[in-house]
């Protein structure tokens, strides 16, 4: 009995010793939160909504950059044999040599002793731009023979506007590499610099290579694209009669094969064109004008070979040796 009393005479001191020492302890929750968070987050929201987000700075401005090494992974990305120099000139823009100078005489700096010797990219940009006109037009004439001069004129000023040309020139990652006195750059700035590396290729590696870098990049924009919204025609009936005269066929005829909810508010017309009988091609619109001239675009881009049902464009491979091969297999 007295070494049961000892344990439960120990058992109880032990439990009011533990009893004294959890009142000492106080629990605090913790959020992981700093209390003076929310006030500096609200300011610094409401200070973005004042003065806007803040202006973007060029890649070259950022941590981590090696301007050689970004030229030659351009190279390298684009599986081009590009002359490093010749690249390097291609990105210097007139607008950056002239900001360099002046930043150069605002620090008193004398132009002899601290020349720039760099050159600008204006005699590469004509160049290159030259080539690219000439190879589009020639592009467009042998894919649409039947397709007349201002068309093609159209196709060619479509591939060469600064819209289609910035959106190339940044999916390529050009912009990065420009040296210009404004960020982002302008699309001016932007197109002449495309232009110019095309100038560099074609110095480079020759009109060949130079002629396959802008099927893949530039012709390959004509995907999806039609053909009337490339080439405005203000009265397309009267370009069809012109053709179909051209061609000796006989003029045609609209009728109306069809139509639907003629009382209602939005009514439907099909109109057809024959001639000689035939139906030449047909168009839906919500007035009999409306449809006589869409029938009329639908026989021209047939008449122009450029229909949405057309031959897939060819962006395939030279293949290299072919028809030596092909000889040489038929010969054995």
């Amino acid at each position: 009995m007295a070494s049961g009393y000892l344990l439960n005479r120990g058992a109880l001191t032990l439990g009011i010793h533990c009893q004294r020492a959890c009142r000492n302890i106080s629990l605090s929750q913790v959020r992981e939160k700093k209390r003076w968070m929310k006030a500096y987050t609200y300011l610094m929201a409401k200070k973005l909504k004042l003065e806007g987000p803040p202006p973007p700075t060029p890649r070259s401005q950022q941590p981590h950059w090696d301007y050689h090494a970004e030229v030659q992974a351009f190279t390298h990305r684009l599986h081009e044999n590009f002359s490093l120099e010749l690249l390097k000139t291609a990105f210097i823009n007139p607008c950056y040599l002239q900001m360099e100078q002046e930043k150069r005489k605002g620090l008193g700096v004398e132009s002899e002793t601290a020349a720039l010797v760099l050159k600008d990219n204006v005699q590469l940009s004509k160049k290159g731009s030259a080539f690219t006109e000439s190879f589009l037009t020639d592009w467009c004439r042998a894919s649409f023979p039947s397709l007349p001069a201002i068309g093609v004129e159209s196709i060619v000023g479509h591939l060469t506007s600064p819209a289609v040309i910035t959106y190339v020139a940044r999916n390529l990652g050009i912009e990065d590499l420009t040296m210009s006195a404004e960020f982002p750059v302008p699309d001016d700035v932007l197109c002449s610099t495309f232009m110019a590396v095309i100038g560099a290729l074609q110095e480079s590696s020759g009109a060949e290579r130079t002629g396959l870098f802008l099927r893949d990049f530039l012709v390959t924009q004509l995907i999806g694209k039609d053909l009337f919204d490339m080439w405005t025609v203000v009265n397309p009936m009267g370009l069809l009669v012109e053709e179909l005269t051209k061609r000796k066929i006989p003029l045609p005829e609209p009728r109306l094969i069809r139509s639907a909810g003629a009382s209602t508010v939005l009514p439907l017309y099909f109109v057809g064109l024959y001639s000689d009988k035939k139906l030449l091609a047909q168009g839906p619109g919500e007035t009999l004008a409306a449809a006589e001239e869409e029938a009329a675009r639908v026989a021209l881009r047939k008449l122009y070979g450029y229909t949405e049902s057309h031959r897939p464009f060819d962006f395939s491979p030279q293949q290299q040796h072919q028809q030596p091969f092909i000889q040489s297999v038929a010969s054995n």
